[in-house]
């Protein structure tokens, strides 16, 4: 497997672990970051651009936005104490993922080297089969044409999730405000005057 091609799927799974395992939340955010931004690098290695720019392009707004609802909230998760058994089963899972993820890579041919397949018939078939010119339209809109507008509903959900959050933050704001101004105590008004000074004032009144 290519070394750097292993580095980076373990700069990916140690990021992963940091996050999980981190009790700061902006330290967390930050390990997510990082290993996304990995992932999009390896995507870009393997071949897959356009994943990788959507990958970037999520990572971006959801990092974003997590340390935008980091920052309105406290640094630290409070929580109970994580347990041994939960502690033995994430190391399993990550033992297991990591392992497959290992033999995935290894699978794969060395990075540069000749693929034929599918590439090859793409070429061939953009024309005959898809009817576009244009091998890259073909692939894109007809051959992967699922896998675009899966793409795409991702990029929409990640800017739509991020403008509710947004509002939201705002909103919060607003009502925390409004609220603060509703408690706020009223003035008292002013005690009336008794009525015996009352009534010494319209007799002096009435004698002038």
């Amino acid at each position: 497997m290519d070394p750097v091609l292993a580095g980076l799927a373990a700069l990916v799974v140690l990021g992963s672990a940091a996050a999980l395992a981190m009790r700061n939340l902006l330290s967390a955010v930050i390990a997510v970051g990082i290993a996304g931004m990995g992932l999009a690098i390896l995507f870009l290695l393997l071949g897959a651009p356009d994943i990788a720019i959507t990958q970037v392009v999520v990572e971006v707004i959801v990092v974003t936005v997590m340390i935008r609802a980091v920052a309105r909230t406290g640094d630290e998760e409070e929580g109970r104490p994580r347990s041994p058994a939960a502690i033995l089963a994430g190391a399993g899972a990550a033992l297991v993922i990591g392992g497959a993820a290992l033999a995935a890579f290894a699978a794969l041919p060395p990075l540069g080297a000749p693929r034929p397949t599918p590439s090859f018939w793409y070429l061939a078939e953009s024309l005959p089969g898809a009817g576009a010119a244009n091998a890259v339209t073909a692939i894109v809109l007809d051959f992967r044409g699922y896998d675009t507008l899966g793409e795409a509903t991702v990029i929409l959900a990640a800017v739509a999730g991020a403008l509710v959050v947004a509002r939201g933050s705002g909103g919060g704001a607003a009502g925390e405000r409004d609220g603060a101004e509703a408690a706020e105590p009223a003035e008292a008004p002013a005690p009336a005057a008794p009525a015996a000074a009352r009534g010494r004032e319209e007799a002096i009144r009435a004698q002038g």
